[in-house]
C-alpha cells in the first residue's frame, strides 16, 4: 500500500507462506491477498513477492506471467519488490546455511537473479522503482580457513554484480524503469554490518565491477560508478542490524557519507536477552529460549560483553550450552519474531531498533520500500502462534501507528 501523504510503499514478504512452485505461490496469493486488502480497506495493495528458482522458471513459462499480471490488475494489486535471497526450499526442510547457496560467485545466482529482473521489469508499475533483495555475497564460515577462496569469492561476486548493474542500466535506458539489486547484510554473512558493506563497495565493487563495465561496455569510469551506486544498493533488515548492535542513526549516516543507497527496509525484530540475571533466573531464560532453537533456519547469536566486544555463535543451539556461565551482558539472536510484540518474558525483542528506524523515516526518507518480514510463523513456539491473516494485519497496523505520520490518522493510502 502507498501510505497517505508519503512516497512510502508498505508490504509484507510472501516468504511467510510455504511454497516453492509457482502453483503453490499463486494459490497462497489468491488465498490471502484479497482478504488482507479488504481488512486494510485500501484501494491498492503492494506485494513483496518471494519466488524460488523453481517458481521463477514456471512463472516465465507459457503465458503464466501475463496471466499473473492480469490477475494483479483485476484485484488492484501490484508488485514492486522481490525477495531473491533464498534460491531453493525455505519451508518444511532444513535450510540453515544453505540459504546462502548458490552465492554470488556462481553463475547459478546470476542466472536466477536475471530471471527475477525479467519478472519485476514486466510487473513493475510505471513511476515506481523496483528492488530485489539478495544474498550478502556469501557465508563467512565457508571461507574462514581459506582466505584465498574468500578473496576469489569477493572478486568473482563483483564481476557478477557488474553484469547485473549493466542489465539494470539497460532496462532503465530502454523503458525508463529504475530497478536495483539490494544486498542484505546479516550476521556471519560475507557482508554483515555497515563497515563491511562500505569496505566492500570501496575496495571491491567500485574498482573491480567498475573496471569490468568500462572495459566491456566502453563507458567512462564516472558512468560505471554511477550505474553501480544506482543499481546496487543495500537492503536494511532491522532485525539483522539490531543483532549487530548497530544504531539506526549511525547506519544511515555512514551509508549516506559513503554514497551507498538503501533500496529496501525490511521491518523485523530479533530476540534480545538481558544476562545480568542471577543463576536461577538464567535457568528460566534457558528453558524459555530453548523453544526457539529449532532446526529449520540459522539463528545466529551475538553476545556483547561489558567492554562492548562482540562474540559470535553460529546458531542458537550452539550458544545455549554457554548461557549459564557466559560473562556477556546481553545476547541477541537472529530469530524474526512478531514486530508488534516487545516483551517475551523473560526476554525482549529488538523492537526499539525498528521503532527508531520508522520514526527517522518521515524526516529522512532514505528509501520508499518498506517490507514486513516475519517469516518464522511456522516455527514459533506454539503459545506464540495465531491465525496468519490476523498476524499479518496486526503487523501492518503496528507499522502504520509507529510511523506516526501527521496526516495518517485512520487513512492508509492516498
Amino acid at each position: 500500500m502507498k501510505i497517505a501523504g508519503t512516497d512510502f510503499h508498505l508490504t509484507y514478504c510472501t516468504n511467510i507462506h510455504p511454497g516453492e512452485s509457482w502453483t503453490e505461490v499463486k494459490d497462497n496469493l489468491q488465498q490471502y491477498l484479497p482478504k488482507l486488502k479488504a481488512r486494510l480497506d485500501n484501494r491498492s495493495l503492494g506485494i513483496g513477492l518471494r519466488l524460488a528458482e523453481a517458481a521463477v522458471r514456471e512463472l516465465l513459462a507459457k503465458d503464466n506471467l501475463l496471466q499473473f499480471q492480469t490477475w494483479l490488475q483485476e484485484h488492484d494489486l501490484y508488485v514492486f519488490t522481490l525477495n531473491g535471497f533464498p534460491y531453493g526450499g525455505f519451508h518444511h526442510q532444513v535450510v540453515k546455511d544453505k540459504v546462502y547457496a548458490p552465492d554470488w560467485s556462481t553463475v547459478e545466482r546470476v542466472d536466477y537473479t536475471l530471471r527475477l529482473i525479467e519478472i519485476l521489469a514486466t510487473l513493475l508499475p510505471e513511476r515506481l522503482d523496483g528492488g530485489i533483495s539478495t544474498v550478502p555475497l556469501s557465508y563467512k564460515p565457508w571461507w574462514q580457513d581459506n582466505p584465498n577462496g574468500r578473496d576469489k569469492t569477493l572478486h568473482q561476486s563483483s564481476l557478477h554484480l557488474a553484469q547485473i548493474a549493466a542489465k539494470l542500466a539497460e532496462i532503465q535506458n530502454n523503458t525508463g524503469k529504475l530497478l536495483h539489486l539490494d544486498l542484505e547484510p546479516e550476521p556471519d554473512a560475507m557482508l554483515e554490518n555497515t563497515v563491511e558493506v562500505i569496505n566492500y563497495f570501496h575496495d571491491w565493487l567500485l574498482p573491480i565491477a567498475g573496471n569490468w563495465l568500462q572495459q566491456n561496455l566502453g563507458i567512462s569510469k564516472e558512468l560505471a560508478e554511477s550505474w553501480l551506486r544506482n543499481h546496487i544498493r543495500v537492503c536494511y533488515d532491522t532485525c539483522h542490524f539490531a543483532v549487530e548492535y548497530e544504531e539506526p542513526e549511525d547506519v544511515l549516516q555512514k551509508l549516506k557519507n559513503a554514497g551507498i543507497k538503501i533500496g529496501k527496509i525490511q521491518l523485523s525484530s530479533a530476540i534480545k536477552i538481558d544476562l545480568s540475571a542471577e543463576t536461577a533466573q538464567r535457568q528460566v531464560i534457558l528453558e524459555k529460549l530453548s523453544a526457539f532453537a529449532e532446526s529449520t533456519y540459522l539463528h545466529q547469536v551475538i553476545a556483547r560483553h561489558g567492554d562492548r566486544t562482540l562474540q559470535h555463535y553460529a546458531d542458537l543451539s550452539q550458544a545455549l550450552p554457554h548461557l549459564a556461565t557466559t560473562k556477556a551482558q546481553e545476547w541477541r539472536t537472529h530469530f524474526h519474531v512478531p514486530i508488534f510484540i516487545r516483551n517475551y518474558q523473560p526476554f525482549e525483542s529488538t523492537q526499539e531498533h525498528l521503532t527508531k528506524v520508522l520514526q527517522l523515516l518521515p524526516e529522512n526518507p532514505v528509501c520508499n520500500h518498506l517490507e514486513i518480514e516475519t517469516y518464522t510463523w511456522e516455527v514459533l513456539p506454539p503459545e506464540m502462534k495465531m491465525d496468519i491473516l490476523t498476524s499479518i494485519e496486526r503487523e501492518y497496523q503496528w507499522v502504520l501507528k509507529t510511523l506516526a505520520l501527521p496526516h495518517q490518522e485512520m487513512m492508509y493510502v492516498d
